[in-house]
């Protein structure tokens, strides 16, 4: 496989999409942050931050809230440096309320392949937990786990 730096084709950028949601499924702000420039910049819903500090800051609290965390994500386009996501996450608050959230996330790539701008729109639906549709353990989504379009999200 060549190399996961722009420009990007259409495999390196569903690998980094991939690798992306591996990232952010270990539920470790430590690790995901280091994929980012140390001065990245983010919009995530009405949220500005700025810097590796501050992604780890945002997840730590963002993982705190958001229980039983497991996200998919899909590519949607991609060009040179330029790659846009959807995406869908499921969790649970700490009074067992669940919610899948939707959204779209477009991300800037530098030459070397750290995302440098992340640009997140996040809405939060209330399901039951009888509506939820990932059930894998914690961690990495199986390879065989259904995606976004082959479970109709």
């Amino acid at each position: 496989m060549s190399s996961l730096v722009p420009p990007f084709s259409l495999e390196t950028a569903t690998r980094k999409v991939r690798l992306a949601e591996d990232g952010w499924n270990s539920r470790d702000p430590e690790r995901v942050s280091l994929v980012y420039t140390p001065d990245s910049r983010w919009r995530n819903r009405a949220e500005f931050i700025t810097g590796r500090a501050e992604i780890v800051a945002f997840l730590t609290r963002k993982w705190a809230k958001e229980l039983d965390y497991r996200l998919i994500k899909e590519i949607w386009a991609f060009t040179d440096n330029r790659i846009a996501v959807r995406f869908a996450y499921e969790w649970h608050d700490d009074s067992g309320n669940w919610f899948r959230s939707y959204g779209n996330e477009n991300w800037e790539f530098d030459a070397t392949g750290l995302m440098q701008c992340r640009f997140a729109c996040i809405n939060d639906l209330p399901i039951r937990e009888t509506e939820r549709k990932y059930h894998w353990p914690l961690g990495r989504r199986p390879d065989d786990h259904p995606g976004l379009t082959e479970l109709g999200l």
